[in-house]
C-alpha cells in the first residue's frame, strides 16, 4: 500500500473515531446530549484555525530562511486548513438547528465562515494551478492574518465570547474536548500527509 493511501486511510478511520467518541461525550445543563455536536463543531474549526495558522508559520520560514522544504508543508497545511474549515460548516449548521433551531443568516460568524469557505477553497485551487512556492507561502499568511482579524471583530450571536466551554469550569467536559481537538489534530496530521504526497499540477 503507498504512503498516500496509508495517510488516508489513517484519516478516515480518525475521522471514524473522533465521531464514536462525539457520541459518548458528557452531557451538559442546559443543552443535554445536544452538546455532543457542539464539542465536534467546536474540535473541528480550532483544528481548521490552528492548521492554516501553522500554514502561515511554515511559510513565514520558507520565506525567511534557505529551508525552501517549508515552502511544500505550508501548501499542504493549507489545503488541509480549508478542508478542516469547510467541513465544520455543516456542522455548525447541524449545531444551531439542533440547540437554537437554526437562525443561519442571522449569525454573523456563519455568513463570515462562508465566505472565508469559498474564498479559501478558489484560493487554494488557484495556489496549486499557479504552483508557485513563494505566492502559497505569502497566500497562506495573508489568509490567516486576515481570518484572524475579521473574526476578532465579529458580532457574536448564539456564541458567547471568549469560550463557554473553558470556562466552564467543569473539568470532565474540558478534559473530553481537549481530547477532541486533540485527535482532531492528528486526523489533520494524516490529511496534510496526503496533500503533501500529491504533485502539484506543473510537476
Amino acid at each position: 500500500m503507498s504512503k498516500t493511501k496509508s495517510n488516508l486511510l489513517l484519516f478516515v478511520a480518525s475521522v471514524i473515531l473522533i465521531s464514536l467518541l462525539a457520541l459518548f461525550g458528557p452531557e451538559e445543563q442546559s443543552l443535554g446530549a445536544n452538546v455532543r455536536i457542539v464539542y465536534l463543531h467546536g474540535a473541528w474549526v480550532l483544528t481548521a484555525e490552528l492548521v492554516l495558522l501553522l500554514a502561515g508559520l511554515a511559510g513565514l520560514v520558507g520565506l525567511l530562511t534557505p529551508c525552501k522544504e517549508f515552502h511544500g508543508w505550508s501548501a499542504a497545511l493549507g489545503r488541509t486548513g480549508i478542508f478542516f474549515w469547510v467541513t465544520y460548516l455543516p456542522l455548525s449548521l447541524l449545531a444551531m438547528q439542533t440547540n437554537w433551531n437554526g437562525m443561519f443568516l442571522a449569525k454573523p460568524r456563519f455568513r463570515l465562515a462562508v465566505i472565508f469557505a469559498v474564498t479559501g477553497v478558489l484560493l487554494q485551487a488557484g495556489l496549486w494551478l499557479m504552483n508557485t512556492d513563494w505566492l502559497t507561502s505569502l497566500a497562506n499568511i495573508i489568509f490567516i492574518v486576515i481570518l484572524r482579524v475579521i473574526f476578532a471583530t465579529a458580532d457574536n450571536v448564539m456564541h458567547p465570547p471568549p469560550s463557554p466551554i473553558f470556562n466552564s469550569g467543569n473539568y470532565t467536559i474540558i478534559g473530553f474536548f481537549v481530547g477532541m481537538i486533540a485527535l482532531s489534530l492528528v486526523a489533520s496530521y494524516f490529511l496534510t500527509r496526503v496533500f503533501a504526497q500529491i504533485p502539484n499540477q506543473n510537476k
